[in-house]
């Protein structure tokens, strides 16, 4: 496959956001397709916020169980700005970053629901009471 045209299979040709605003759908020229949570890309924001500037910095984010995108903005032709329930908008998700969440989702979900419980935390959202 040349360079030109491994990269229009990695061009998404739909992203959409569900009804219920809890799932982003992106299918790929080249034929992948991937439904991806609201909390986990919330979780996984590409945000200094989230990922801090090293790796050392990396915030694991609790209580986002049932958070919502109110909005996906097109950046340019290379990305989306998620804006989310808890307002949270910092995050411009590159095509290539949406295409490798896809692919390494049950592992780093796993990672994360990992490092919640090492830490005690959730992802339940706290309960006003």
């Amino acid at each position: 496959m040349t360079e030109q045209a491994a990269d229009q299979a990695d061009w998404p040709t739909e992203i959409r956001l569900s009804r219920d605003k809890r799932t982003l759908h992106v299918t790929y020229a080249g034929g992948a397709a991937y439904a991806l949570p609201a909390e986990y890309l919330r979780v996984e924001s590409p945000s200094a916020e989230v990922q801090g500037h090293a790796p050392s910095e990396r915030k694991w984010i609790p209580g986002k169980r049932e958070v919502q995108i109110l909005s996906v903005a097109p950046v340019g032709n290379y990305a989306v700005k998620l804006t989310f329930d808890d307002m949270h908008d910092t995050g411009i998700y590159a095509f290539d970053f949406l295409r490798r969440l896809g692919e390494e989702q049950a592992a780093r979900f796993a990672r994360y629901e990992e490092e919640l419980a090492s830490r005690g935390l959730s992802r339940e959202p706290a309960r006003r009471r």
